[in-house]
């Protein structure tokens, strides 16, 4: 049995294959679709949108950032992998500081404390697992 091929765009987004069982299906958001949100306590410095994770039954999370005069401490407690799309973000550890420019890619593993820092920047992320917050 060949699978018929599914094409959305933005005009018909909504229109994914059926799932089957747990899995979830495939979508498409486009990106002026995607609606940012201020996240966390630094809601002033950075807006969010995710694109997957535990929302759809996936555990792995990704998301586009947008970080605005940012200088936001964190841990991370997951794996995660930066793609700078716009701006320059830097990336402050203990070993030293990450700066990446468009097309750039900042990989962090678990247990890295940093802070993240941006003038004005567009990432997009992958995070795994993404229900980090329910396993700590």
């Amino acid at each position: 049995m060949t699978a018929k091929p599914v094409t959305a765009t933005p005009e018909s987004a909504d229109q994914v294959p059926a799932q089957r069982g747990a899995q979830p299906a495939a979508k498409l958001v486009p990106f002026p679709a995607a609606g940012f949100a201020p996240r966390f306590a630094y809601g002033d410095q950075a807006q969010v949108v995710e694109i997957s994770g535990t929302s759809l039954g996936t555990p792995l999370g990704t998301g586009f950032a947008r970080l605005a005069r940012a200088d936001i401490p964190w841990t991370v407690r997951y794996d995660e992998v930066l793609l700078v799309l716009e701006g320059t973000v830097t990336v402050r550890t203990a070993a030293g500081d990450l700066t990446a420019r468009p097309h750039d890619c900042i990989w962090l593993p678990a247990g890295t404390e940093l802070s993240y820092i941006a003038e004005d920047a567009l990432v997009f992320y992958a995070m795994h697992p993404a229900n980090w917050a329910e396993a700590s």
